[in-house]
């Protein structure tokens, strides 16, 4: 049995938590890519599975970057593991350093993603966009647009790092998985039909 909650519970903390359908079909569409990431990486796949479940999961009380420390917090509240809260704390575009930090006025933290774990989901949300598959660019350059160069920097590294891992540039999966990738198990009833 795994120390991990699985596709089911991870939808039924979603909804419990007021996640709204949107933003589970969001999460369902980033742990596909989590795991087709992970695959071939020698990460704990329950874990990247439930991280990508569950990142989103503070989206339930607040749509700013404080999403992510208040779903790390309701995931603690849970009792859930807490490699599990802390890739819900890190995953917000390729992390955030200290100055980011105190530029939105987080708490003082660590909020760059250090583990392989946490990296995956991270940048599994950096290629999907609501619940569509997007090339790393479209992600980088949105935060360029807004400023944030030191961000879209990060995550362009983090790009070339994992695709290193991967063997192959990570934007091949927009074409692999397809814009709209199919959704697996429980995930699969939050795909709309006419897609």
């Amino acid at each position: 049995m795994s120390a991990y909650p699985n596709d089911r519970d991870c939808i039924m903390m979603l909804k419990d938590a007021g996640c709204s359908r949107r933003v589970i079909l969001h999460c369902c569409t980033v742990r596909t890519v989590a795991e087709a990431i992970a695959e071939n990486m020698d990460v704990s796949k329950e874990l990247v599975i439930a991280g990508a479940m569950l990142h989103d999961i503070g989206r339930s009380r607040d749509h700013t970057i404080f999403h992510a420390m208040i779903g790390a917090d309701i995931a603690a509240g849970l009792g859930l593991p807490k490699e599990l809260t802390e890739i819900i704390r890190k995953h917000t575009g390729a992390g955030l350093d200290k100055e980011d930090a105190e530029e939105f006025g987080l708490p003082p933290g660590d909020y760059i993603p250090r583990t392989l774990e946490e990296k995956i989901v991270a940048h599994a949300d950096n290629l999907v966009s609501d619940d569509h598959l997007v090339n790393h660019t479209f992600s980088s350059e949105r935060l360029r647009r807004k400023g944030s160069t030191r961000g879209a920097e990060r995550m362009e590294a983090l790009h070339r790092e994992l695709s290193d891992m991967f063997g192959k540039d990570l934007d091949i999966l927009v074409g692999e998985l397809g814009e709209y990738p199919e959704l697996k198990g429980t995930c699969s009833r939050f795909r709309p039909k006419a897609v």
